[in-house]
């Protein structure tokens, strides 16, 4: 198997499992919040991820793989763990392990599309960096959050993405693979299939799955 694939297979199956332990984590979110803005934002945060669990289930039948079964379960108990803990976690620490884990799946959707890419699976590339500019929208809605707290100002944020433009810029220097082989199968996924609600658009999770 061309290494490229694996390691989008790999990447693909840490993001099935992780967008199922977040949706499950905002779930919880979104009904302790208090405010009816913050909770309509939150719970458009769950939708994306929900969609972007069934477009990346999309891509690994596509690739002949399938879900880990063990990362399933481990992310659906640490998911609802988590969604129970932000009942009594009070208000900024989801915000800020939500943030902070968004960061980290931007990063990771636009190394899988980059992987796509180098193991000619042109197809799919589009789709994984509108999901890392989704969760890039969603990054900054939770950093916005944090910042408007008094205590959350005083806090160390983790590192800021760059602008979201460069989600794009920034795939189109990376030089391809030489060793890309071709792969049969293709995703039914349009350009612009995945723009749905934009959470961190002017509209709590730590990493639960390893991912």
């Amino acid at each position: 198997m061309n290494d490229d694939r694996r390691k989008l297979i790999l990447l693909l199956q840490l993001a099935y499992s992780g967008e199922l332990a977040a949706a499950y984590a905002y779930r919880g979110h979104w009904k302790s919040v208090r405010d009816r803005h913050e909770q309509a934002s939150i719970r458009n945060i769950e939708d994306d991820e929900w969609r972007h669990r069934k477009l990346v289930g999309e891509m690994l039948t596509s690739l002949a793989a399938a879900p880990n079964k063990w990362r399933e379960l481990r992310a659906t108990i640490i998911g609802r763990v988590l969604g129970l803990l932000c009942h009594v976690m009070g208000w900024l620490a989801p915000m800020y392990g939500a943030g902070r884990l968004e960061s980290r799946n931007i990063r990771e959707y636009e190394t899988a599309a980059r992987h796509a890419r180098d193991c000619d699976r042109a197809d799919l590339i589009d789709c994984l960096l509108e999901m890392a500019e989704v969760e890039w929208d969603h990054e900054f809605y939770f950093r916005s959050r944090v910042r408007e707290h008094f205590l959350g100002r005083r806090l160390p944020l983790w590192p800021q993405p760059p602008p979201k433009e460069t989600i794009r810029l920034s795939f189109e220097r990376v030089p391809v693979s030489v060793d890309a082989s071709n792969q049969n199968g293709r995703v039914g996924t349009e350009p612009g299939a995945d723009r749905g609600p934009r959470a961190g658009s002017p509209r709590g999770v730590v990493d639960a799955t390893g991912s």
